[in-house]
């Protein structure tokens, strides 16, 4: 009863947030699709970012508040509001969102995703996107490339200037390398080489570097990690249910190297940011080997280390 409770109430509490503040954000959206000049933009801009980081600290007092969870922040002294991160992660649940809220909200640069160009067009929450500055992203395959030989490149144009308003302003963005969440199951399809990540796709960092290298200041390699042998989701969170969540952030700096090739078409190129991407998935494993001897954790069964690049 007691974590029914729990949960009931942190779900309304975080739905209350969201209906709170979205009507405001939606104002301040149209205001800056309509109203003219950068500087009136950029104000529009700066409320909106606000807003969010408000609804986003709010919903981290109402983890803290109402819940038990212990949030074990390792790595995060450094971090700074002025400058501009890429950062890298495990995917294993929902929970892994409220892990990066509790971490980076507001000692870090709101952090935005890369998304398909098409959801701009989702209501209300396309207008809220484009708002919140997220980069909107074109890319077309390689059958209509083949059809279309002209629009080659034209994709990472497109996405370069659509970050061309991060010159303005610092900013993070995250880049979930597997694609996917992690299970036992896809472990197994993919013949994953790692214990306990899925495959890397170098693809979609090397689209990240290509548009906003020369922007971005440093490499965030975030490992999140759930004690206890459980990936837990999000009524096990919201009902008190998670005692630790574990989040470890190691910072690198960012080779130029990695964006001054074509990783489409150089294969040597392809092959650079691939082993770049190999290795830090590599030290990733290792970190969370070395997670589950601290926190007394079996190893997953069926995880052993394979050969290969698992790019």
């Amino acid at each position: 009863m007691r974590r029914l409770i729990t949960g009931l109430t942190v779900s309304l509490l975080l739905l209350v947030n969201t209906l709170a503040l979205i009507g405001p954000m939606m104002l301040i959206a149209v205001f800056k699709l309509i109203l003219p000049g950068r500087r009136l933009t950029d104000a529009c801009s700066f409320g909106v970012m606000w807003i969010a980081e408000t609804w986003a600290e709010i919903d981290k007092w109402i983890f803290t508040t109402f819940t038990p969870t212990r949030w074990d922040i390792r790595g995060a002294a450094n971090l700074r509001r002025d400058t501009s991160y890429l950062i890298v992660s495990n995917h294993q649940s929902w929970v892994d969102i409220p892990a990066l809220i509790q971490v980076f909200n507001r000692r870090a640069p709101f952090f935005k995703f890369f998304l398909k160009k098409e959801l701009v067009w989702v209501p209300f929450l396309g207008l809220a996107w484009w708002a919140l500055e997220y980069p909107f992203m074109k890319r077309y395959s390689k059958t209509y490339l083949a059809k279309y030989p002209e629009k080659k490149g034209q994709d990472l144009l497109i996405t370069r200037q659509a970050c061309e308003k991060f010159k303005r302003s610092p900013v993070t963005v995250v880049n979930y390398l597997e694609g996917t969440r992690f299970t036992p199951a896809k472990h197994d399809r993919q013949q994953s080489p790692y214990r306990y990540l899925l495959k890397p796709k170098a693809g979609g960092v090397a689209f990240v570097l290509a548009a906003l290298g020369e922007q971005l200041d440093a490499l965030l390699d975030v490992t999140v990690y759930y004690p206890g042998g459980r990936v837990p989701g999000f009524w096990e969170l919201a009902s008190g249910q998670v005692e630790t969540v574990v989040v470890d952030i190691r910072t690198h700096t960012l080779d130029p190297a990695l964006w001054a090739g074509n990783y489409e078409d150089d294969p040597q190129f392809r092959q650079f940011v691939q082993d770049w991407v190999s290795n830090l998935w590599a030290e990733k494993d290792a970190r969370l080997a070395a997670l589950r001897e601290e926190f007394g954790d079996t190893p997953f069964a069926g995880c052993a280390v394979r050969t290969g690049s698992g790019l």
